[in-house]
C-alpha cells in the first residue's frame, strides 16, 4: 500500500469526526475492555454481506426507543444493508444508572444524556430519527402509528404511520404501581431524567418549607420525613445519596432543622437488596442502621395520601400510617400500554410481559423483535425436546445412548438449553456426562430413554428470567445488530446449534447473557459489588471501582468528561442546592 493510499483511507475513516474526538480515540486505543461505547464507528463492512444498492432494495428496519437496547442496536447495525428509522418520544439517550445521583445534584442531568442525533450522525446520516411516540403496532399490515409529543401549537399533522420490514421494540417499561391508591397522585418515581429533576426540586422544597416561621417542631419533622418505597438497587441507592446530601451539604445550609431529618425505606420482603448476595444485603442493612436510615421490612403499602402513607405489617397483620414530606416509589416495572395492546393482537394477551424466543424474536409475530425491559425470553425446556434429543444422539438406533453418542451432541445441548450449564454448576458437576451416572454416582456405559429422561428431569428447575437491567438490554441490542449484519451470510451457512426437532441448524447462535457484575452504592463513599466468579467486594476501594466503570460506560467522550467533572466539582465545592 502506498503512503498516499494510506492517508486517503485514513481520511475517509475519520470523515465527519471532531478533531478532539479523533485525538482522544487515537490516544485511548489501549484503554482496555471497560469502555462499553466509544466515539469510533464500528466497522461492520468486514462482517457484513456487500449489498449492491442498485440490485437490492434495502430492508426497512424501524426501531422503537432510544434506551440501552435501542442505542446499542443502532451503534452497530449495518446501515449499508438496512434503511433504519428510529421512533422515540425522547431525543436523547440517558445513562439511567446515575439517575439517583441526579436527584441530589451529585451529577447534573445534562451530564448523563447524549442527544440521539449526535449518536446517529456518526453513521453518516443514514439513520433517520423522529421524535414521536408509537401509539399502536399493526402487526397484520406491518405498520406502526405514531403521534408527536410536542405540546405547543406547531403546524402539521400530529399523527403519522410508518411501514416496516423488521420492527425492533425497545420501548422499555413503566413504573409498576400495583394499582395502589394514591401512588400516581402523591408519589415521585425514579425512571426518567425528568423524574430525577423533579425529586431534586422537591427535596429542596421540603427543607425550605421546614424553616419557614410559625411551623411547629412536629410539622417540621413531617416535612423532613423522606420515605422510599422499595428496597431494590434504585431505592437503596437513592436513600444513600439523599443521606449523603443531607449530612454533607444541607445540614450546613439548614442548621436549625438538622436533627429533624428522617429517611425511611419500606420493603415488602424480608431484606433490602434481596437480589444481591446475602452478605451485601446484610452489610447494607447494618450500614443504614448506623447512618440512621430506618429500614422497615415485611411491610406492604396499601395507600398513599398527600400527607401520610398507609401500610400493612405482614408479621402482625396490623395496619399503620406514617406522615411524610416526600415519597419516592421504586417497586419495579410493568409493560407499557402500546406493548400490551400489541400482545393482545398476537395471542399473548394473558401474559404480563411480551415473550420472545432465544433469538429475541417475538413469539407469534414474524419479523418483530423485542429487547430490554419490555420483553422476556421464553427459554425452551429440555423436557419438551427430550425424546428428539435422544433420537438425534442415538445414531445407531439401538434404543440405548452411549456416553460417546451423548458427547457428540453435548455442545449443541449446552448452547440450545443454557439451563443445563446452570444445573451443572448448582450441583457442582464437572462434566455434563456426569448426568448419566446412576443414583449411586457410578458411571454407566449406556442409558435408555427412561434413564435419559430421569437424568435430565431436574435441569429445567434452573431456568430464570433475566433481570430488567441496563446491562441485559445493552447486550441484547449488540447481539441483535450482529444477527442483522450476518443475516444473509447465515442463511447460506447457519451458525447456530442443531435443530433437534427437524433437520439442519438454527440460523444464529441464541442470545446468551454474560453477567459482568452489579453495584450497590451505599453512601459514605462505600459501595458493594457482585463481581463475576461469585466475588463480593464491599468498601471504599469498590467505590473507586464504581467510579471507574461508570465513567468508562458513558455513551460518549462528552458525557464521560462531564460526569467526571461533576464528581470532581462535588468533592471540591459540594452539591448545588439551588432550586432551578
Amino acid at each position: 500500500m502506498t503512503i498516499l493510499s494510506f492517508f486517503s483511507r485514513a481520511s475517509r475513516s475519520f470523515n465527519g469526526y471532531p478533531a478532539c474526538s479523533k485525538l482522544l480515540v487515537l490516544c485511548t486505543l489501549s484503554s482496555g475492555g471497560l469502555v462499553a461505547y466509544s466515539e469510533s464507528q464500528t466497522d461492520v463492512s468486514n462482517t457484513s454481506v456487500e449489498i449492491n444498492a442498485k440490485d437490492c432494495k434495502k430492508r426497512r428496519v424501524v426501531v422503537l426507543g432510544t434506551g440501552w437496547a435501542g442505542i446499542s442496536f443502532l451503534k452497530d447495525v449495518d446501515v449499508s444493508a438496512h434503511d433504519v428509522q428510529v421512533i422515540s418520544p425522547r431525543n436523547y439517550f440517558a445513562f439511567t444508572p446515575l439517575l439517583p445521583s441526579v436527584t441530589c445534584g451529585t451529577v447534573e442531568a445534562r451530564s448523563i444524556v447524549e442527544p440521539v442525533r449526535n449518536i446517529i450522525k456518526k453513521r453518516n446520516g443514514e439513520i433517520q430519527f423522529c421524535e414521536a411516540e408509537c401509539i399502536k403496532i399493526d402487526a397484520a399490515n406491518k405498520k406502526i402509528l405514531c403521534r408527536s409529543t410536542f405540546d405547543n401549537n406547531l403546524v402539521g399533522n400530529e399523527e403519522f404511520s410508518l411501514e416496516y420490514d423488521y420492527l425492533v421494540i425497545a420501548v422499555g417499561a413503566q413504573v409498576n404501581t400495583f394499582n395502589t391508591p394514591g401512588v400516581v397522585e402523591n408519589c415521585h418515581f425514579l425512571k426518567e431524567v425528568e423524574d430525577a429533576q423533579k425529586i431534586r426540586r422537591s427535596v429542596i422544597d421540603c427543607f425550605e418549607k421546614a424553616v419557614l416561621p410559625g411551623l411547629s417542631e412536629e410539622e417540621q419533622r413531617i416535612n423532613l420525613h423522606f420515605v422510599i418505597v422499595g428496597g431494590g438497587p434504585t431505592g437503596v441507592e437513592f436513600a444513600a445519596e439523599l443521606h449523603d446530601y443531607v449530612q454533607e451539604d444541607l445540614v450546613n445550609l439548614y442548621p436549625t432543622v438538622k436533627d429533624l431529618v428522617k429517611i425511611t425505606v419500606i420493603q415488602s420482603g424480608d431484606h433490602i437488596l434481596n437480589m444481591f448476595d446475602e452478605r451485601i444485603s446484610s452489610f447494607a442493612e447494618q450500614k443504614f442502621s448506623r447512618d440512621g436510615i430506618e429500614v422497615q421490612t415485611g411491610c406492604r403499602v396499601i395507600s398513599v395520601s398527600d400527607k401520610e402513607i398507609t401500610m400493612k405489617l405482614k408479621s402482625k397483620e396490623e395496619i399503620c400510617s406514617i406522615p411524610h414530606g416526600l415519597v419516592v416509589w421504586s417497586t419495579g416495572v410493568e409493560t407499557r400500554p402500546v406493548v400490551k395492546d400489541f400482545m393482545g393482537q398476537i395471542g399473548q394477551g394473558s401474559r404480563r410481559v411480551l415473550a420472545t424466543d432465544e433469538w429475541l424474536r417475538v413469539k407469534g409475530c414474524a419479523d418483530v423483535y423485542a429487547l430490554g425491559d419490555c420483553a422476556t425470553i421464553n427459554q425452551r425446556k429440555v423436557m419438551e425436546d427430550i425424546a428428539a434429543i435422544f433420537k438425534a444422539a442415538d445414531k445407531d438406533n439401538s434404543g440405548a445412548l452411549t456416553v460417546k453418542e451423548f458427547q457428540d451432541v453435548v455442545d449443541d445441548i449446552l448452547e440450545r438449553y443454557p439451563q443445563v450449564e446452570h444445573y451443572l454448576k448448582s450441583k457442582h458437576l464437572s462434566d455434563v456426562t456426569d448426568l448419566l451416572k446412576d443414583p449411586e454416582g457410578n458411571a454407566r456405559d449406556e442409558v435408555d430413554i427412561g434413564g435419559f429422561k430421569l437424568a435430565l428431569s431436574h435441569v429445567d428447575s434452573q431456568m430464570k428470567n433475566l433481570p430488567a437491567t441496563a446491562q441485559v438490554a445493552a447486550q441484547q441490542g449488540a447481539y441483535l445488530s450482529k444477527c442483522f449484519n450476518h443475516r444473509q451470510q447465515c442463511e447460506d451457512n447457519p451458525e447456530g446449534p442443531r435443530r433437534f426437532k427437524g433437520s439442519g441448524r438454527h440460523q444464529f447462535h441464541p442470545f446468551r447473557y454474560k453477567h459482568l457484575g452489579q453495584f450497590a452504592p451505599l453512601g459514605g463513599e462505600q459501595t458493594a459489588a457482585e463481581l463475576p466468579g461469585d466475588w463480593v467486594s464491599i468498601g471504599h476501594s469498590t467505590q473507586w471501582l464504581w467510579y471507574s466503570v461508570y465513567a468508562s460506560k458513558q455513551v460518549s467522550w462528552r458525557t464521560r468528561v462531564l460526569v467526571v467533572s461533576d464528581w470532581t466539582r462535588r468533592f471540591i465545592f459540594g452539591r448545588d442546592s439551588s432550586r432551578i
